[in-house]
This record gives C-alpha cells, sequence and structure tokens, in this order.
C-alpha cells in the first residue's frame, strides 16, 4: 500500500491528477500548471486509452460510451482517434457499433488514419448485420478523399441491392456525399437513384427523393413511373421523408398538370360546394368561347392532394407546412381551406414554430382571407407571447379585416395601443391606419380616434399616431381633389398646436408636411409655426429641417406678403447646414422661389410645388413575398437564398399523362371463348368481376376426371344455369366492360340459381386474382375444397327455385344471414340488396318494375369487391383477401362482417391460423375468426370475422399468426360499408331529409353518359358504393331516393339523385360531416364512371 502510494505520488507533477472524466474538464483542475500559458497537456485522456488498447470488452464498451458523451457535448475528441480506429476489428458488436459512431464524426478530420483502415471498412461491408453494413458504408462515404470515390462507388452500388432495406437507405444517404466530393459520376450515380427510386420500401423511398434532389433534380423523367407508388406510399414514410416527398411533389405537380385555378375553369367532379348556378354560368362561359375547353382535373393531380391531405394530422410541423404549402401552391381554392384548421393547430407550438407557421399565414392571408376568417380568435395577441409573434398577429388580424369583422378587430387593437411594448403599439397603430385605408366605411371613425391618441402621455404612441394621420388625410384630400372637410381642418389645427410638445422627428415632420400642403385651409396658423420652426432650425433633426425648408418655400408662393423674409432667414441658415441634402435642397428652393433672374421653370414654382401628391398605399410587407414558395428559407428572409429554386409556372397545356402509368399484370375481364356455349357470349352479368367466370366453366366441364361426382354435378348445373341466364339478358351484354355492372332487372326465377353459382366460383376468382401459377389447376383445387355440408347448402335454393319463386329472397337472405356450417359466407361473390325482403313484401316481383308510374328498381345482386390482406410475398407463401359481406354479423348488429379467404400458396403446411395482438382506435372492436388449425399446400378456405370500426374509416391494425411468424394487417373500411339499410317510407324520408339542412347536407353536381341515365344504371352505381335500401316511391320524376343508418351509432343517413338530362345532382345528408362528405365524393366518383 505505502510503495503504492509512493508510486503514484513520484510520478510527476503533470500526472497528480484525478483519472479523466471523459468531459475534459476535469483533467486539469489539480494541475498547477493548467493556465493560459500550460494549458496544453499531452498526456490527456490516458485512462481511455489505456481501456481501448486492453483486451476485455467490458472495459473498452465503458471506454467507448464515455467518448460517445464526450463527443454528443460538443468536446473535441480527435485525439483519441488512433486509440479508436484499432477497435473496428472488435468482435463484440456494441463495441463496434460505437466505433462506427465515433468515426463517422472524425474520418473527415483523420482522414490519412481513416484510410488505413479503409480494407476493414470493405470488409465490414459484408458483414452478416445490417447495422455493421451500414454504419461501414456510412463511415467510407465520410472519409473525404477523391482517391477512394471509385471504392464508395462500388459500395453504393452493392449496398442498393442489399436486402435490408436500412442499407439501402443508407447507401441513398451516400450518394450525394459522393457526388459533392466528384461531380463527375453523376451519370452513375443516376443509375442507382434511378433503382432506389423503384423501391416499394417506405424506408427508403424519403431518402432517395433527397438524393434525388441533391443531384439530379432536372431529371423529372425518373418520376413518372414512381409517381402513383410515391403518393401511395406518402402516408407510410417517415417524417422528414415526407417532408422531402412532398416538396418534390409540389414542383412536379406544377410542371406536369394544368392549373387548377384556370379563368373559367370547371373541375369535374371534383368541387363539393360548387352551385348549380355558378355552374350553369360557366357552362355559358364555354359556349361562348368554344376554344377554352373545361377544366377536368387530371387523376394523377388528384391523387396527390388525397393522399397528402391526411399528412396535415401529423405531429411534425414541418410535415404540416409543406403539405400547407402543397395546398396553397397546386390545389383548387376550393380545397386550399382544409389547411387553415391544421396550420391553427400549430400555433400551440413552441415560439420558434409559431414565428415560421404565423409567417406563412401572414402571405396566405394576403392573397386568401377566407382560409382563415373562421379562425380570427386564434391571432388575438396574448401578454406572454414575444414582439415578433405579437407583430406578426397584427399583420394578420389586419389583413383578415372586413366590412364584417372590422369592429371585433378595432376592439381588440384598442387594447393593444396601451400595451407597455412600446413597438407593438406603434405597430397597431400603423395597424388601424391600415384598416382605415382598406375599408372607407370606418375611415372617419379611425380618424378621430387616432385623435384622441394625440392627447396619450406615451409620446411614442402620440409620435404614431400623427404619422399615420397624416396618410390618411393625404389619401382623403387626394380621393376629393383639393377639398377638405371642416373636420380635416380643425385636425390639422390641433396638430399644429402641438409641434412644440412633440419631439420625435418623423412625427414634427408630418405636422410639417401637413401644414405646408393644406395651408390654404389654415393661412393663420402656417407663417406662425413657420416663425417657431424658424428659430429652433438649427437645433432640429435632419428630416424635420427638410420639411422646414418645404414648408417656407411653399408659404413664400401662396403667402409672400407674412413668409418672404422667414423663407430668406430659412434658406439662408441651410445654406451652411453640415448635411449636404440640406445645402442642395436650399440651393434648389432659392432658385426656384426666389431667382435673381426668372427662369423657366420659376413661373411654374406653384404647379411644381403644391402639385396633387399620389396617396400612399398602406400595404402588408408580406404583399410581395408570394413570388417565394411557403414554407422555405428564402420566404421567411424575403430573400433568394443559395440553393433555393424558383417554383415553376404551370403549363398551359398538360404533358403527356401516358408516362406515368405502369404495366402491372392485372387480371382483364375477356369474353367467353367461342364454340363453348349455345350463345357466343359468356358474360355472367353482376358476376363478370375477372376473366375466370368463363373459365370456371370450362374447367368444370374438362378437368371433370378429376373431380368428385358430387362437383361433377354441381358444375354441370351451374353451366346450364348460365346458359339460361344469358339467354334472358341478351340485350345487356355490352356491360362487361364497366366498373359498375349494368344488369338491375332480374326475374326472380335465376335469382337462386345465380346466388348460388356465384358461391361455387368466387373462390376460384380469388385464387385467380392471387396467384400466378396455371388457371385450371388452382380453379380445380379450389372446387375440391369446400365440405359436402356447403355444397348442399347451396344446391338447395337453386332446385327449389322453380317450384317456389316466391321465397327466393328469403332463402338468399337466409344464406347470407347464417352462413354455412364451417364459417363460410354463402355470399361469396355477390349479395342481393339487404333488408329487400322485408321491405319489399307487398310488392310483386315477377315485373320488371313495381308499376307504370314508379321509379323503384327492383332488388338486385351486387357483386362485392375483394381486397388483398396480405400478399403472398410479404406472407410468405400465405394469402389473404377479404369482402365486406354486407349481411348482419353473427357476432354484433354493430360490427360489420366481413369474409376472408386464406390460401396457402406455399410448399409447406401452415398451422395455428389466427388473429393475434390487435391495435385499435378507442370505441372500435375486433372479433376473431376460429382458430385455423391446419393448411395444406395449395388449398384455400373461408372464414368469418367482424370488425366494429365505430363509424370511422380508421383502419383496424391486428396480427395474422401462424405456428412460426406473425404478419401486421390492416383493413380499412370504406364508407359506404359502415352503413346498413333502413326502411322508411317517401314522407318520412322528406321529414328527416328537411331536419338534415346546412352543415349536415352535402350537395354535388357529376356528368352520366347519356345511356347510362336510366332507373338500373343509377340505383345500381348508388348500392355498388353504399349498402342503403331506395325509398319506394310513386313518382314519375327521375330522383331516387336511398336511406341507411351507420353500424355503430345507428346515425341516419340519407342520399337522394335526381337526374337531369346527362347530369346528376346528389345531395347527402347526415349528422357525422365527415361521413357525408367521404360518401358524396365516392357515389361522384363511381356516377362519373359509369
Amino acid at each position: 500500500m505505502t510503495s503504492n502510494s509512493f508510486q503514484m505520488g513520484g510520478s510527476g507533477f503533470g500526472n497528480d491528477k484525478a483519472p479523466s472524466t471523459g468531459s475534459g474538464e476535469g483533467d486539469f483542475s489539480n494541475d498547477p500548471a493548467s493556465n493560459s500559458f500550460f494549458s496544453e497537456n499531452f498526456k490527456r485522456h490516458e485512462d481511455l486509452k489505456a481501456m481501448l488498447d486492453g483486451n476485455k470488452d467490458n472495459l473498452k464498451l465503458d471506454a467507448m460510451k464515455r467518448i460517445i458523451g464526450m463527443v454528443a457535448k460538443g468536446k473535441d475528441a480527435s485525439d483519441l482517434f488512433p486509440a479508436v480506429v484499432k477497435n473496428v476489428v472488435s468482435k463484440n458488436l456494441e463495441v463496434k457499433k460505437l466505433v462506427y459512431v465515433y468515426l463517422t464524426r472524425y474520418a473527415e478530420e483523420q482522414q490519412d488514419l481513416a484510410l488505413l483502415s479503409i480494407s476493414t471498412f470493405q470488409r465490414a461491408l459484408k458483414d452478416p448485420n445490417q447495422l455493421i453494413r451500414a454504419s461501414a458504408l456510412r463511415v467510407l462515404s465520410s472519409i473525404r478523399v477523391l482517391m477512394i470515390s471509385p471504392i464508395m462507388m462500388l459500395a453504393i452500388k452493392e449496398a442498393v441491392m442489399d436486402m435490408s432495406p436500412y442499407v439501402r437507405k443508407t447507401a441513398a444517404h451516400a450518394i450525394p456525399k459522393l457526388y459533392s466530393l466528384d461531380p463527375e459520376s453523376k451519370e452513375q450515380l443516376v443509375e442507382v437513384i434511378e433503382k432506389l427510386l423503384g423501391d416499394k420500401t417506405t424506408l427508403v423511398a424519403g431518402s432517395a427523393i433527397q438524393a434525388f434532389e441533391e443531384v439530379c433534380p432536372e431529371r423529372i423523367d425518373l418520376i413518372h413511373k414512381n409517381y402513383r407508388k410515391l403518393c401511395n406510399l406518402l402516408v407510410d414514410v417517415e417524417e422528414w421523408g415526407q417532408v422531402v416527398i412532398v416538396g418534390m411533389m409540389t414542383r412536379y405537380a406544377r410542371t406536369q398538370f394544368v392549373s387548377p385555378n384556370q379563368d373559367g375553369a370547371v373541375e369535374d367532379g371534383k368541387n363539393f360546394y360548387e352551385s348549380e348556378e355558378d355552374e350553369e354560368m360557366k357552362d355559358e362561359e364555354d359556349n361562348d368561347e368554344p376554344k377554352k375547353k373545361p377544366y377536368i382535373m387530371d387523376p394523377d393531380h388528384r391523387l396527390l392532394l388525397r393522399q397528402a391531405k391526411p399528412l396535415l394530422n401529423s405531429r411534425n410541423a414541418s410535415v404540416v407546412m409543406s403539405v400547407a404549402q402543397l395546398y396553397f401552391h397546386c390545389a383548387p381554392k376550393s380545397e386550399v381551406g382544409v389547411v387553415g384548421k391544421a396550420l391553427i393547430r400549430l400555433l400551440r407550438g413552441h415560439k420558434e414554430v409559431q414565428y415560421i407557421v404565423l409567417s406563412n399565414i401572414a402571405t396566405m392571408t394576403v392573397a386568401r382571407k377566407d382560409i382563415f376568417e373562421p379562425y380570427l380568435k386564434s391571432f388575438y395577441v396574448r401578454s406572454s407571447d414575444p414582439t415578433h409573434i405579437k407583430l406578426l398577429k397584427l399583420e394578420i388580424l389586419t389583413s383578415l379585416a372586413t366590412e364584417t369583422n372590422i369592429s371585433i378587430i378595432l376592439r381588440e387593437l384598442q387594447t393593444y395601443v396601451t400595451s407597455t411594448d412600446k413597438e407593438f403599439a406603434a405597430a397597431t397603430i400603423q395597424a388601424i391606419g391600415r384598416c382605415a385605408s382598406n375599408i372607407a366605411e370606418i375611415t372617419d371613425t379611425c380618424l378621430s380616434g387616432l385623435v384622441h391618441l394625440m392627447s396619450n402621455r406615451d409620446e411614442s404612441v402620440v409620435a404614431e399616431s400623427v404619422v399615420v394621420i397624416k396618410k390618411l388625410l393625404q389619401m382623403q384630400s387626394t380621393g376629393k381633389g383639393r377639398k377638405m372637410s371642416t373636420e380635416h381642418k380643425d385636425i390639422i389645427t390641433h396638430m399644429a398646436k402641438m409641434v412644440d410638445e412633440i419631439t420625435v422627428p418623423m412625427a414634427r415632420a408630418s405636422i410639417l408636411w401637413l401644414i405646408g400642403e393644406y395651408s390654404e385651409r389654415v393661412p393663420k396658423i402656417a407663417p406662425d409655426v413657420l416663425r417657431k420652426m424658424a428659430k429652433s432650425f438649427i437645433t432640429e433633426e435632419d428630416i424635420v429641417k427638410l420639411q422646414i425648408l418645404n414648408l417656407s418655400a411653399k408659404l413664400c408662393i401662396t403667402n409672400s406678403k407674412q413668409t418672404r423674409l422667414l423663407c430668406q432667414y430659412v434658406f439662408n441658415l441651410a445654406k451652411y447646414d453640415q448635411n449636404y441634402d440640406i445645402r442642395d435642397r436650399s440651393r434648389f428652393l432659392r432658385q426656384l422661389i426666389l431667382p435673381a433672374e426668372k427662369g423657366p421653370l420659376a413661373k411654374h414654382a406653384k404647379k411644381i410645388l403644391l402639385a396633387t401628391k399620389p396617396a400612399p398605399v398602406l400595404q402588408s410587407k408580406f404583399e410581395d413575398r408570394d413570388q417565394y414558395q411557403l414554407g422555405t428559407l428564402s420566404h421567411i428572409l424575403n430573400n433568394k437564398t443559395t440553393g433555393y429554386k424558383d417554383l415553376p409556372e404551370w403549363p398551359e397545356e398538360a404533358p403527356d399523362s401516358s408516362v406515368r402509368n405502369v404495366e402491372v399484370p392485372v387480371p382483364q375481364v375477356t369474353s367467353s371463348k367461342s364454340g363453348e356455349r349455345k350463345k357466343p357470349t359468356k358474360e355472367r352479368g353482376f358476376y363478370s368481376e375477372s376473366e375466370s367466370s368463363s373459365e370456371d366453366e370450362d374447367d368444370s366441364d374438362e378437368d371433370s376426371e378429376d373431380s368428385d361426382e358430387d362437383e361433377e354435378e354441381d358444375s354441370d348445373e351451374e353451366s346450364e344455369d348460365e346458359t339460361d341466364e344469358s339467354e334472358e339478358s341478351e340485350e345487356e351484354e355490352d356491360s362487361e366492360d364497366s366498373d359498375v355492372p349494368q344488369k338491375n332487372s332480374v326475374p326472380p326465377k335465376t335469382s337462386a340459381p345465380k346466388k348460388a353459382v356465384k358461391v361455387e366460383k368466387s373462390e376460384s376468382e380469388e385464387e385467380e386474382e392471387s396467384s400466378s401459377e396455371e388457371e385450371s389447376s388452382s380453379e380445380q383445387s379450389e372446387e375440391e375444397k369446400p365440405p359436402p355440408k356447403s355444397k348442399a347448402s347451396k344446391k338447395k335454393p337453386a332446385k327449389e327455385t322453380k317450384t317456389a319463386p316466391q321465397n327466393n329472397a328469403d332463402l338468399l337472405l337466409d344464406l347470407d344471414l347464417f352462413g354455412s356450417s364451417n364459417g363460410v359466407s354463402s355470399g361469396g361473390g355477390a349479395v342481393l340488396t339487404p333488408s329487400m325482403a322485408s321491405a319489399m313484401g307487398n310488392l310483386s316481383l315477377s315485373g320488371t318494375s313495381a308499376s307504370s308510374s314508379s321509379n323503384f328498381v327492383q332488388p338486385m345482386n351486387v357483386p362485392l369487391k375483394s381486397y388483398e390482406l396480405l400478399n403472398r410475398m410479404t406472407g410468405k407463401g400465405l394469402g389473404i383477401t377479404y369482402k365486406f359481406t354486407r349481411t348482419i354479423s353473427v357476432f354484433s348488429p354493430k360490427m360489420v362482417s366481413i369474409e376472408l379467404t386464406l390460401t396457402n400458396h406455399g410448399d409447406n403446411q401452415l398451422s395455428g391460423i389466427k388473429i393475434g395482438k390487435k391495435t385499435v382506435q378507442p370505441g372500435m372492436e375486433i372479433q376473431d375468426f376460429p382458430e385455423i388449425a391446419s393448411l395444406g399446400n395449395g388449398a384455400s378456405t373461408s372464414v368469418l370475422m367482424a370488425i366494429n370500426f365505430n363509424d370511422t374509416t380508421q383502419p383496424a391494425k391486428f396480427e395474422i399468426c401462424t405456428l412460426e411468424q406473425a404478419f401486421s394487417v390492416s383493413i380499412t373500411a370504406p364508407v359506404g360499408e359502415l352503413l346498413q339499410p333502413h326502411t322508411m317510407g317517401l314522407q318520412d324520408f322528406t321529414q328527416q331529409q328537411g331536419k338534415l339542412k346546412g352543415m349536415t347536407e352535402n350537395t354535388g353536381k357529376v356528368k352520366i353518359p347519356k345511356e347510362k341515365t336510366d332507373a338500373k344504371s343509377v340505383v345500381t352505381s348508388v348500392i355498388t358504393v353504399a349498402n342503403m335500401l331506395q325509398v319506394p316511391s310513386s313518382e314519375t320524376d327521375t330522383v331516387y331516393r336511398f336511406a341507411a343508418k351507420t353500424m355503430s351509432e345507428g346515425v341516419l343517413v340519407l342520399v337522394s339523385v335526381s337526374v337531369e338530362e346527362e347530369a346528376a345532382n346528389i345531395i347527402v345528408n347526415c349528422e357525422k360531416m365527415v361521413i357525408g362528405t367521404m360518401l358524396l365524393k365516392d357515389l361522384k366518383s363511381l356516377l362519373a364512371k359509369s
């Protein structure tokens, strides 16, 4: 113990100190030589170096943590580089990660030492751990040596093909670094960027676009093929990636689409609140000018706005601001209002965020007051606001002032005038002047108020009031020639009396200018004011001296008898003034007013000096900032900064939109093969969702040897029924290619066979959509899957149809309600409009219409759309699709019934398939489907589950689990699937619709093809979009009414569609405004397509 103490004590004066803490501050605390002359210590961090040189990983890890802590605090740790870089080969994963973090920070400063380890970095690029691979690439790109650019290029190209999206993201970050180091490698980097832009991973998208923006922003052709993918991925990309993508998309939209705010433009079916009169007026203008084509928004333009809109709810202020500028620069004026509420929400954030947001709002309010008028109170100034925030809010309040709200704003401004903040109080007086100049009705009121402020104790308030009064008087006198009212004369007299009291130079100068300009109105006071000013001329400020010269010159012209000598006296004083501006002004005015020899100018002295002056323009300082893109540094500084790119102007004609089309293998609807049946066309009416409708029949006949006898009998009966159907509906066979099938009137005797046939074929159609294998084999295996009990339930209604046609609707509803014994819904492919049986109990089902004077359409089958829940590639062989069955759920009437079809495309059997962890919004609920014990190779099964969406379109997120792994999926219900049909009469409908007016009513107008204006087409379109029930009516007009209630809360939803020639007026009434708006949008979209 003694020897150790002795050794430590004798180790030298400079070493007698506590161990290094890593901060660098305690290293000299015990050192007598640690002063300004001896601050250099060559043995700093010796303990850290010793720990890094040791063999124990725990000591190395501790040392690295302390070193990274130093770096995080901004301390210089560069002298530890040699000791740290040696540990890049450490086998300890945690140590290696921290080493790479350190090297990324100091590789650029210590290039020579970093180059010695470059082979180690190259080997790390092949490391099994993705974090190590990414860190190695990050360090490699941080070494700023041109010599290794080929190595960096090779590493980036390999990283782009890496299986890990994190490594690909790092590669995207390395591209701009290499480009700044070696600009000649741009062509190769563009090829790499093109590959990254095609990446479907959300983690990579934002970084790829950032690399694109820094390396080749002019290569807009690289975006075409990826445009729609980027729009769809936008919601799931990380926040800073969203900012980059939205910024790039703003420039893209300005170059690829035409302006949605053209003069006389009509947005086809996109403006929710456009009145009929406005549309008729625009149509008349189009007729007068046939050269102008009506504006129709490009679907890709609409896609961008629709996908960006949810980001307004982002927690990141930068994301919200970027979407706001996108809407401001690229959206129709009628839709820009949605950004108002989102930007107001940001005002609750930090002061720095408030400043940026308020600056952008100030610019927006100059052009569009209506966006923020509803949120006027949000811009009221708080006592806790800093001055720069107060001034911005004051600017916005002034811009928002209108005849309707000016009284509220003036009351608010009156309280601001008494503020202890002098700068803010002065700005408030200027704001009052702006309001008075913009709104003529309140000018006199503001003038009288400002005159009262002239008696204020605060000199700065008085001075600012004088300046503003001077501008207002000048504006009013300019508008009325040179005549001034008696009230204005009294104001000038009152101000002249205050010359001795006011000491602020600008205020004194304003008073002198007013007296000189309107000296004819105050002939007795003006000479006396000049006399006082001449006495104090030498002590006045320069701006006041100039106005004294002007006053003396004007009075010498209008009242030379009294003021000529005073004028000469002032000119003589100014002749020897120190300021050359004042000396020059006096010489000029002397020759003009008191010339020795009258020249040509002297004759016109009165016209020159007393000419009518243009009224001053009181405008916002943000008036000219719209030249810069919102949300940019240039906009905040009102000056073009380095790297800023001007926002492109809209093209007069839109470029070719086909460049954004991407060829994707999608099943196509084709006609049946020739010679298969009696009729050459094999259309299946409402069930022609894919080309498998005809191929199923071939497979059921040609491959009958591979199926059992029962299956063969089923397929024969189905083919016969199909032949009968095609004969009866021959006249409507042209609806095959339309989005919404047009068979609306179907005799009841064929309803049940259709139902049964579709049940047999629906699973094979789903199999065809989700699999790229041979269709015949997959369909054959699908037909063999359902158990015999299920087949019996399907065949029964088909046989009973001929003997009891009046019961087929009830039978079909029973099938939909209870399903088969194994949980598979029998309504897999199509569904009878719900509650039709009860609503139509006393109506005939045998005719094509209820009566000759009614527009009611018979119950019909509507195809159920299939959605992909889990792709077979993502699901490692497990593919899942789902449909909304539109039946009452057996679990709860508030739940939406959903049929899942699970198919095993893999080589191995899947076991224990069930729903795992659930992540849902408050109020939502998920009912699991029964666990599937096993699913063999190539096998498929269907199960029922139910979800209570709580009347929202928020996604229900959950996991599909097998014994081996779990897959995260989500189901989002279209707004039309959140409804259940509601039976009501015409009188009740009219009464309820009358109650739901105002904000609960959404109206729209859409053009529809002439051949699709019949009752069947319109009703089919509405029922396809929403699960509703038509209201029976005996009217002969073309008004179709539908009623439903929301599943969860039972809120009434009413829809009425009136058809006039080739246009349809749609009215949606619902207390839930979101549901009403979204339902109207979907209806307009489908009716326009139909």
